[in-house]
Parts: structure tokens; sequence; C-alpha cells
């Protein structure tokens, strides 16, 4: 499998506290992987730096097989290059109907006035009830966004990333507030997209994470403290006295 992201000595200081901590990960293509880990642990940082939003003190960030830096680029530059981030709350223009809501995440893939004048066509279309299906959302597609339940709205939100093709995609606490049929469906929607991307997700459900997982990192202090399946995570003695609170 060959390596998507690579982050190497990657630290981030605030206020003179060290939110990352000589940060080194990597994840290859395709990949699932979840990361856990107590609160202040570094886990939206983490993703901050991926995305754009933050920018290290020091170490690399590269991406792709022809390492490019990341930290070269602005937010909508790495969005471009294939990078999709959900956030925690879902983020969906509620008056307007799933298909549109897909279409719009569609043209914005361009450019921000390419919206303005984007036109239907055959191939998007296509590529609409496609992603429609992929998400469980085809009978759902002339609704309002609004009107959706709290898991569809999160299965549109990917949806709509999905529409951009990206080749990493970060996922942050998908199943919070889900039914316990939600967060089966988000699973196998999970597991069956890291089949051909890489998805990271950052859980704190140990259930949802044992479901989805074939390997987990451990985050603590903004360092990886283990790294491994579910199971030598869980037996490992550090992860159970800083995270697990044995």
């Amino acid at each position: 499998m060959k390596t998507l992201l690579e982050l190497s000595g990657v630290t981030v200081s605030f206020d003179g506290f060290r939110a990352i901590n000589n940060l080194s990960f990597q994840i290859g293509e395709p990949e699932l992987r979840a990361i856990i880990g107590p609160n202040g642990a570094g886990k939206t940082t983490f993703m901050d730096i991926i995305t754009g939003k933050t920018r290290p003190d020091e170490g690399r960030v590269l991406f792709g097989e022809k390492s490019v830096s990341l930290l070269k680029m602005s937010e909508s530059q790495i969005a471009r290059a294939g990078v999709g981030r959900k956030f925690q709350k879902p983020t969906v223009f509620e008056a307007q109907t799933v298909r549109e809501n897909l279409a719009m995440a569609l043209a914005n893939k361009r450019g921000p006035f390419d919206v303005l004048f984007y036109k239907k066509t055959k191939q998007g279309a296509e590529r609409i009830e496609e992603i429609a299906e992929q998400t469980g959302l085809t009978d759902s597609l002339p609704r309002p966004a609004g009107e959706l339940s709290h898991g569809q709205k999160q299965w549109l939100e990917i949806g709509m990333l999905l529409m951009q093709k990206p080749r990493l995609l970060l996922v942050d606490e998908p199943v919070a507030g889900m039914t316990p049929q939600e967060t089966e469906r988000t699973a196998e929607l999970l597991t069956s997209l890291a089949g051909t991307r890489s998805v990271v997700v950052v859980e704190h459900d140990m259930a949802f994470v044992r479901s989805i997982s074939r390997k987990v990192t451990v985050l603590h202090e903004g360092s990886v403290l283990a790294e491994g399946s579910i199971d030598e995570v869980q037996n490992d003695e550090e992860v159970r006295r800083v995270y697990l609170g044995e």
C-alpha cells in the first residue's frame, strides 16, 4: 500500500502550550484509520494542520505520490488537491433539496464563480444519483435537507464531500447523537468508502471504532502514544492508564 499522507516532526504551540508535540503519522491509500485519545490530546489540531487551518511551528506534511507539501498550500488549494473534511456538526443547506445540496457541492469544486454559472450536465446528474445511492439518500433526493434526520444530514454532508472526489476524507465524530441503526449504517458507509480512498475517523465511541477499524492511532499530549489493532491498543498498559483510566 502506498503512503498518501505523511506528517513528520510536526509541532504546534498555542501561547506556550504544545498542542502537537513532534508528531509523526502516516496513512496509506486506500486505508481506514481511527484516531482516539482523551480530550486535549490534539485530535482537532491534527486535522486543522492537514487541512491548512493551523500552520505548525515545525515539521513536514506531505501528500500524494509526488509528496507535495500541504504547508505551502491554502485551505482551498488543499481541498482541491483531494483532502475533504467533515466537521462534527453537519452543515447542509437546509432550505435546499438533497439533490440541490449535492449539485452545489459538485459546482463548488470548480471555483466560487462557477457556482453562479453552474450548468446541469448528464455526467453531473449521474454523479448525484451515484452518491445518493452510496449514502442511502436516493429516496430523499427531492426532500429539503432540513427535513432529514440527524444521521441523514451527516450522510448528506459526507455525500457533498464525495462529490468532490477526495482522496483523503477526515471525519470528526460522525456518530455522535445517532440512533443505533444510523450508527450501524454509518459504519457500513465509511467502511465501503475506505475501499477506494483513505478515511481518517476521529471518534470517542469505542464500540463504533471496533466496528470499523483495522488500525487505530492513539494520540496523547499531541503525540502518538500507540498504534495497532483495536485489541492491541486497548491492551496497551500506557493507553489503559491515560485514556481508559485504568
